[in-house]
């Protein structure tokens, strides 16, 4: 009896552990800037569909959709990966889009983009039975003022005295639309956060995180000895938001993260840079997430090459920084972001 009670038990505890496992989902985000839908590298589109099937990613937000030629993008996407038998979804947009493994329930343009000044768009996805709300976001690269403190205007990217005056910096970067694109997400954001629905916001934000610049990097990297409380990561952290990257990674030294300017070396150098003469490394893609119970961030890699582009040479990062290094093509001159999160179902 004894016996056959010890196997009893280890059988329901076998089958409990299962059960709990089974509990688990595994989801994926890509944050992608797919540089002018990758006209600019040769055979730059199927680079993208072939880096979005190596990625596993569930979600993907993608920057630079023009639907040139009057096509749609997104569907064109949509169909190529499924020709490589990867199910997607997806709707029309601009600036910005987004794909979803997951069937999408509702889409909405939250931030449209006028002028060519940044656009944020929102997709409510039905994740077997769990809602996600999803945003992709590509915000204004106009007034970027982490150029102006580098000796190079953020608007022409013609040399100029470096900005160092803190009143001046913050003023010059809220000349952009980059807050106001924020700001229509966050309110937009607040009606999923009530309903109870992860949030999850992928973008190129044109400009660096307050996480970047601070104490310990402020003689570094052209940052001319300054700490600037950039106006758009003050404002997700104020609202609850994590940025995922430095969420894992807080060292801004040991892992600055820099997504752009990569060095792509289908492109040629003077291609690649918009200031020269000075270290323009920065890390302008983010994955942001709100904390939701039972989510829980796993790992974030750089999806892209360990190369970059600093003072018009070619490098490459000496820093512990996790990169995935594809073998393909690459489409685009940023390097992308992949973050895994792991989600207890109820």
């Amino acid at each position: 009896m004894y016996l056959k009670n010890r196997i009893l038990y280890i059988i329901i505890f076998i089958l409990v552990g299962a059960s709990c496992s089974a509990q688990k989902l595994q989801l994926k985000i890509l944050q992608f800037n797919i540089w002018q839908e990758g006209t600019i590298v040769p055979d730059g589109y199927n680079a993208i569909v072939d880096q979005i099937c190596e990625s596993g990613a569930d979600f993907i937000t993608l920057s630079e959709v023009r639907n040139y030629k009057d096509t749609r993008f997104c569907d064109r996407i949509v169909q190529s990966l499924k020709e490589k038998g990867h199910t997607f979804y997806s709707f029309l947009s601009y600036d910005t889009g987004l794909l979803s493994k997951y069937p999408i329930i509702d889409s909405t343009t939250v931030f449209p983009c006028i002028d060519d000044h940044g656009s944020v768009y929102r997709a409510l996805i039905d994740m077997d039975g769990q809602e996600v709300a999803l945003y992709t976001a590509h915000l204004d690269y106009l007034n970027c003022t982490y150029y102006d403190i580098r000796g190079y205007s953020g608007s022409s990217w013609k040399p100029r005295k470096p900005m160092t005056d803190m009143d001046s910096i913050m003023m010059n970067n809220v000349e952009s639309k980059r807050d106001n694109g924020i700001q229509a997400f966050l309110e937009y954001a607040n009606q999923d956060k009530s309903k109870g629905r992860i949030i999850l916001l992928g973008g190129d934000f044109n400009e660096p995180s307050f996480l970047d610049w601070t104490q310990k990097t402020k003689d570094l990297f052209d940052h001319n000895g300054l700490i600037v409380p950039w106006t758009v990561s003050t404002m997700l952290y104020a609202n609850g938001y994590v940025d995922a990257y430095r969420e894992l990674y807080p060292d801004p030294v040991t892992h600055p993260g820099f997504t752009y300017p990569m060095d792509n070396p289908l492109v040629e150098v003077k291609k690649l840079t918009w200031a020269p003469e000075a270290d323009e490394r920065e890390r302008i893609d983010f994955i942001y997430y709100l904390p939701y119970k039972g989510l829980e961030l796993k790992n974030v890699v750089i999806w892209g090459s360990d190369g970059s582009i600093c003072r018009s040479e070619r490098i490459k990062e000496h820093t512990l920084d996790a990169f995935h290094i594809s073998g393909n093509n690459w489409p685009s001159d940023h390097k992308a972001v992949l973050a895994t999160f792991s989600l207890k179902r109820k």
